[in-house]
């Protein structure tokens, strides 16, 4: 008779993870992020509700993805996204993009060898700014751990102004391996700490033209011991006035700056 061999817990997790992953889906909201979702040809489309009004302003999109909108009243806009959120009429349910494996855009991906890497970043607001920056700078993606992170969804869209579409937003399994994997491909770690000795210009000068990883923490408790001791150098942005302090998003902005200007 034959037995069959048990698999072990965590192969079982992670085969019931990638089932939930596949089910998943997010519902986009807001003109231009449906737009921009109607016009990527790597984002799977599943459903399109759209007020007449929304419909005359995105018509050459939905004509472009060949998808058939239902059309909603405005006055009874039914579709599964927050009470009080600013759809504008339009709202898409679509799956999750996938920018692919984390070597693959860090080292041969469009724009800049430079990323950003958020360690448990869990305002959708503040993350969807950042990407919008790295859009605008070149960076060739934003890394953040699975859990503890903003996942992709309408808010972070909407806030993100397209940018989710054309932006790689990478989730990887644990944080400080990913660090190490970026070290390993040549990238000079900078976290971003508001007592550190060293500036953001210093720092960016001693990484002589090498790829440039910018580690950012979220507001409050800032980087974790971990994150803090895989980065290889800390760095502060200099403030004229008393009150030094940014919240991430615009701390990433000016980062970046920094990064790309040298």
């Amino acid at each position: 008779m034959k037995t069959g061999t048990k698999k072990p817990t965590w192969v079982v997790d992670k085969e019931r993870g990638r089932r939930a992953e596949a089910r998943e889906t997010v519902w986009l909201f807001g003109l231009h992020a449906v737009r921009d979702a109607l016009m990527n040809p790597k984002r799977e489309k599943l459903r399109l509700v759209l007020t007449k009004n929304a419909l005359d302003k995105l018509e050459a999109a939905v004509a472009a993805s060949g998808m058939e909108p239902e059309i909603a009243d405005p006055r009874r806009f039914d579709v599964p996204i927050d009470e009080g959120s600013v759809h504008q009429g339009a709202a898409m349910e679509v799956r999750p993009l996938d920018w692919g494996k984390l070597e693959e855009v860090c080292i041969s991906g469009a724009g800049l060898p430079l990323v950003v890497l958020l360690d448990r970043v869990t305002d959708p607001h503040n993350v969807g700014a950042v990407l919008r920056s790295a859009e605008v700078f070149g960076a060739r993606a934003v890394i953040a751990p699975r859990h503890h992170s903003a996942p992709e969804t309408g808010a972070l869209a909407k806030t993100a102004s397209g940018a989710l579409e054309r932006q790689p937003y990478l989730k990887v399994t644990n944080l400080s391996e990913a660090m190490d994997e970026l070290k390993a491909m040549g990238y000079v770690l900078i976290g971003l700490d508001g007592e550190a000795e060293v500036t953001m210009d210093q720092a960016v000068a001693s990484a002589g033209g090498r790829a440039i990883g910018l580690v950012m923490g979220a507001e409050g408790p800032g980087l974790r011991e971990k994150t803090r001791e895989t980065c290889d150098v800390l760095a502060r942005i200099p403030f004229a006035g008393e009150f030094g302090s940014l919240n991430v998003s615009n701390a990433a902005a000016v980062a970046l700056y920094a990064a790309t200007r040298a």
